[in-house]
């Protein structure tokens, strides 16, 4: 049982996106809207918590499994690109910001599931500033689901739009980064493509 926690807290994240998503859009007599963004903040956040707990429980257990790293960044992914989604409704971020997130998520998913067919997975593995970019996106959707002044001189919209540029800027390089890596297989797969061949 112990074996499979990982995967189960992976599962965990993934059932909290409706539980997100609702708590963004209870009418006010369910619950006020100071309440909803603080709740809505905290679901994110033990969200987050669980990838980081799922990923250090799996290797601390020796716990990994192909399975689990494949729902892994999928959960990640999903409950990103429902938290954008919601914050472009409630109109506290830009909908290009989301498209940028969500789209680089879907090329760079796209691009490690056909360097893995080509047995080239190790050449786009996470790097340095992919991390970052995650840790910026992070910081943007809590504060922007917060969207409530933790301090008086702490202003959670400021912070939070600070740090969507950041991890909009960091999406785009770290994209670009993964796409050169690839780029040398990319051609070789180019030139030897059946089309391209003469025929002998």
């Amino acid at each position: 049982m112990i074996l499979k926690l990982p995967t189960a807290l992976t599962w965990m994240r993934i059932l909290l996106i409706p539980v997100l998503v609702i708590i963004c859009y209870l009418p006010d007599p369910c619950m006020v809207a100071e309440a909803r963004n603080w709740v809505a903040a905290g679901v994110f956040v033990l969200a987050a918590v669980t990838d980081w707990f799922d990923g250090y429980l799996a290797r601390a257990l020796n716990a990994t499994s192909k399975f689990g790293a494949f729902l892994d960044p999928v959960a990640d992914k999903l409950i990103v690109a429902a938290a954008l989604i919601v914050l472009v409704d409630l109109e506290r971020t830009n909908a290009i910001f989301a498209m940028i997130i969500i789209g680089r998520e879907i090329t760079i998913s796209a691009l490690r599931e056909w360097m893995a067919q080509l047995g080239q997975m190790k050449s786009v593995t996470v790097a340095m500033i992919g991390k970052i970019k995650t840790g910026a996106q992070m910081v943007a959707i809590t504060a922007l689901l917060l969207y409530e002044p933790i301090l008086p001189w702490i202003s959670t919209v400021t912070v939070g739009t600070i740090a969507m540029w950041i991890a909009v800027l960091l999406t785009i390089g770290s994209m670009l980064h993964y796409l050169r890596l690839a780029m040398p297989h990319i051609r070789e797969t180019t030139l030897d493509s059946p089309s391209d061949k003469t025929d002998q």
